[in-house]
């Protein structure tokens, strides 16, 4: 069974850092490219924001907003993607959400993890 369990969210003021880490298991996780995604607090119905991805091989984008002060990273001896997130800023404030490539619906079947940015 498919599963990606995330952890490292914290209450942080603005300007600091946190970093993200997301677990997985029952599937060959180096085959597959894997993303962070969010989701503002409140927005229920709002877009899953796709953060960051890097695929199986290695190759990485970022949403605009994110660029220069988020990095990606998997260790797939560990199973584990991670986002480094530096130089947070109140509008970070979201669940964020690990996804991978072929399960469709991401920030709707993993735990996520909360990120509150105070200004």
């Amino acid at each position: 069974q498919v599963g990606l369990v995330e952890s490292g969210g914290d209450l942080v003021q603005a300007g600091g850092s946190l970093r993200l880490s997301c677990t997985a298991s029952g599937f060959t996780f180096d085959a597959y490219n894997m993303g962070w995604y969010r989701r503002a607090p409140g927005s229920t119905g709002k877009e899953c924001e796709l953060v960051a991805e890097i695929t199986d091989t290695a190759d990485i984008k970022y949403a605009d907003s994110v660029k220069g002060r988020f990095t990606i990273s998997r260790h797939n001896d560990d199973n584990t993607a991670y986002l480094q997130m530096s130089n947070l800023k109140p509008e970070d404030t979201a669940k964020y959400y690990c996804g991978v490539e072929f399960r469709l619906s991401p920030c709707s079947w993993t735990p996520g993890t909360q990120v509150t940015v105070s200004s």
